[in-house]
């Protein structure tokens, strides 16, 4: 027999983190769920969306067919996931909102990474921009195709709030409520904004091992980061004669546990120092109260720098960034000039858009399925587009 309500919230949870029961809400009126709170039930539609599981197959840094033990956007998020639940479960804050967030966070990037979003960006200057945040909020409220009374995954407020981490002020108008804050000020949730930090967490040093397994990055010169060459020392002095592939593995542990114990410090001290009550007080500090200490936000902005330095512009990783800028753009200046080469339902949508919304619209449904695309998929097309020994 089902129960009567939903699940209360934990009883560890802070009196300004969100409460499920108090949620803002979603876009289309639910019955409550029977047996999950309303963030777990976010949760479980992200993970079953179809974007979800393409992430499997989308680019972290490294192009998915380049190796199988490299991240793809898929295990980035869920690595920002398990970072991201450490800190909420510490200080009070809701896990289970936190987790929606992460997993949902990259629900709209493009294959190829970075590279892929920023030639779509240039594809679409005449229609708008390309904002990947803004495309993981049209995924989970419009593109995503599985409920018979809405499109979308209809997520509440809390998650979509956290996924929009960026968002500029022209879209920002266009989003009610959800736009606020990019323009009148004020902060998202602290689950929010600490998934955000999270992602930069998992990130930069994942990238580091990453970089260091693919031989991008050398270690020696890693060391020069200062927050790197103590954790190597600690290592060292800790396991003296520790195989290198340890020894890095330790290294990149301790870098996480270094930064989540800073961030839950300076945090929690900042909440001390503000005194929230509701999550209302969250939202309307006068600055976000989710952060590093000086020391570590230094550190952070040294090793994020010694990355884009050693590894983002690698020749080879240029090299891939340009062959990929060079599929999204044949691909974009293709589909959009004949809709006919689209799939039927992608044609169907793209010519509805245009109906309603000119080459506007028939821009933003292009570009809608080319962010759709895992790095595999895109290739793949453009050889069915392009090659002329690829008849099908």
């Amino acid at each position: 027999m089902a129960p009567t309500q939903t699940p209360g919230e934990p009883p560890w949870l802070a009196d300004y983190a969100a409460m499920a029961a108090a949620s803002r809400g979603r876009r289309y009126d639910e019955a409550p769920p029977s047996y999950r709170s309303e963030f777990q039930r976010d949760r479980d539609r992200i993970i079953h969306a179809s974007a979800f599981r393409r992430l499997e197959y989308k680019t972290q840094v490294f192009v998915n067919h380049e190796g199988d033990l490299f991240r793809t956007r898929l295990t980035h998020s869920l690595e920002v996931s398990q970072v991201a639940r450490t800190i909420a479960r510490q200080m009070g804050l809701n896990e289970e909102l936190t987790e929606a967030i992460a997993l949902a966070h990259d629900l709209g990037h493009t294959p190829f990474g970075h590279a892929g979003q920023d030639a779509l960006n240039r594809c679409l200057a005449e229609y708008g921009g390309f904002e990947h945040n803004l495309q993981s909020l049209r995924v989970v409220d419009h593109l995503e195709a599985r409920y018979a009374e809405f499109d979308g995954l209809n997520l509440t407020f809390e998650t979509r709030e956290g996924v929009l981490k960026r968002c500029s002020r022209r879209h920002a108008q266009q989003l009610g409520e959800l736009g606020t804050r990019f323009l009148e000020g004020g902060h998202p949730s602290l689950e929010a904004q600490l998934t955000n930090i999270a992602d930069e967490i998992a990130y930069n040093s994942h990238d580091v091992d990453d970089g260091l397994r693919a031989g991008f990055i050398d270690i020696d010169e890693l060391q020069e980061v200062e927050l790197i060459r103590e954790l190597f020392e600690r290592v060292a002095a800790s396991h003296p004669g520790l195989s290198q592939r340890r020894t890095i593995y330790q290294v990149v542990r301790h870098l996480i546990g270094e930064q989540v114990g800073d961030l839950i410090e300076a945090s929690q001290a900042r909440i001390a120092a503000h005194q929230p009550r509701h999550i209302d007080h969250v939202r309307t500090a006068d600055a976000a109260l989710m952060g590093f200490s000086e020391t570590m936000a230094s550190r952070h902005r040294e090793l994020k720098q010694f990355l884009l330095r050693h590894l983002y512009r690698h020749y080879r990783v240029h090299r891939m960034n340009r062959k990929s800028q060079r599929i999204i753009n044949d691909l974009f200046g293709a589909l959009f000039e004949d809709l006919q080469l689209l799939p039927p339902p992608q044609q169907h949508y793209a010519e509805s858009r245009a109906e309603a919304g000119g080459d506007r619209g028939r821009a933003r449904a292009v570009a809608d399925y080319i962010a759709g695309m895992t790095d595999r998929y895109a290739i793949a097309e453009h050889e069915r587009l392009f090659d002329p020994q690829t008849l099908t």
